[in-house]
């Protein structure tokens, strides 16, 4: 991959949002860096519709230094699109997607460089020791548990958001024009030879995590949904062993009343009405989530939208 009439250029992409206090410093890490390696290389930083100061870092950094590239969306697209958008205006041979708080060390690019050389097209990191709180992990590895679940794919908890690609897999990731975009199971999808690096976990440089339980549920249930109709089927499998249950218990019952007397009550009665119900009722919901997925795939709307560039 190494050229020999120039240095290979890289290209980083860390969406940022509401991340004012942190641009400085990930540039200034990045930029320690990237020299160790190239120099030539790019920081494209999406901003993804903060409505803080954080944009305006970006352009501090841009006037600052000119391989800082400043993407400011139209609104809050969501990171993947984020991602997405960066992907787009980057001009290297090389990507390296991260996230922008530095819980992956920008050192760990050496690392994912070396193994690149090796003849990967994609590597991915797994990490060690990560530094959530107790909450989270826990929601995480239930998270893993019901994806497992849900979807005909394995999702590994460890692997890290900060991953290294060639140009042709990032060409290759911006012609799917799929509405969701988790972008780890994209680039799967997308298939090359991919390999992992484990690297260290580190805690967040400043501030909290601004995925609230509602946006890591909304990711999880669109994790669930985006790559397996197995969560629909599954609600077909639940009505077909409650019917045959509940075919089953009405000749109990018939055999019981005309052998022991029986008297069937009414409590039971509401409990069967409204079990069975509250089954139909989120079968239904199961299909309204796929059939709003085809809606809005159907809309073909655009992915993101740029309301301004700086550098490039």
């Amino acid at each position: 991959m190494n050229n020999t009439e120039r240095p290979v250029s890289i290209s980083i992409v860390s969406p940022v949002y509401k991340s004012e206090k942190i641009v400085d410093e990930l540039v200034k890490r990045l930029s320690d860096e990237l020299t160790k390696i190239t120099d030539n290389f790019e920081i494209v930083l999406p901003e993804d519709g903060s409505g803080d100061g954080t944009w305006e870092q970006v352009e501090k950094n841009c006037k600052q230094f000119d391989f800082v590239k400043g993407v400011k969306l139209s609104r809050n697209f969501g990171q993947h699109y984020a991602i997405t958008a960066g992907l787009s205006q980057a001009s290297g041979e090389i990507i390296v997607i991260m996230d922008c708080d530095l819980q992956d060390d920008p050192a760990h690019i050496k690392k994912l460089f070396d193994e690149f050389n090796k003849g990967y097209d994609v590597v991915f990191t797994k990490r060690i020791g990560r530094k959530h709180s107790f909450f989270k992990k826990i929601t995480a590895k239930i998270y893993n548990t019901l994806f497992s679940l849900f979807s005909n794919k394995d999702y590994d908890l460890d692997v890290g958001s900060m991953t290294m690609i060639s140009r042709r897999v990032k060409d290759e990731f911006l012609k799917l024009k799929d509405q969701d975009r988790l972008y780890i199971q994209l680039l799967k999808w997308v298939g090359f030879s991919s390999t992992y690096v484990p690297v260290e976990h580190r805690e967040r440089y400043e501030g909290n995590s601004t995925y609230s339980i509602s946006k890591l549920f909304l990711t999880a249930l669109q994790g669930w949904t985006s790559y397996s109709d197995k969560l629909l089927r599954l609600s077909i499998y639940t009505g077909l062993i409650i019917s045959i249950l509940s075919f089953l218990a009405s000749l109990f019952i018939a055999v019981s009343y005309f052998l022991l007397q029986y008297q069937p009550g009414w409590p039971s009665i509401i409990v069967a009405i409204l079990f069975s119900t509250g089954l139909i009722l989120m079968s239904i919901g199961i299909a309204g989530i796929y059939i709003g997925k085809i809606f809005e795939q159907t809309k073909d709307r655009p992915l993101y939208i740029i309301e301004k560039k700086i550098n490039l």
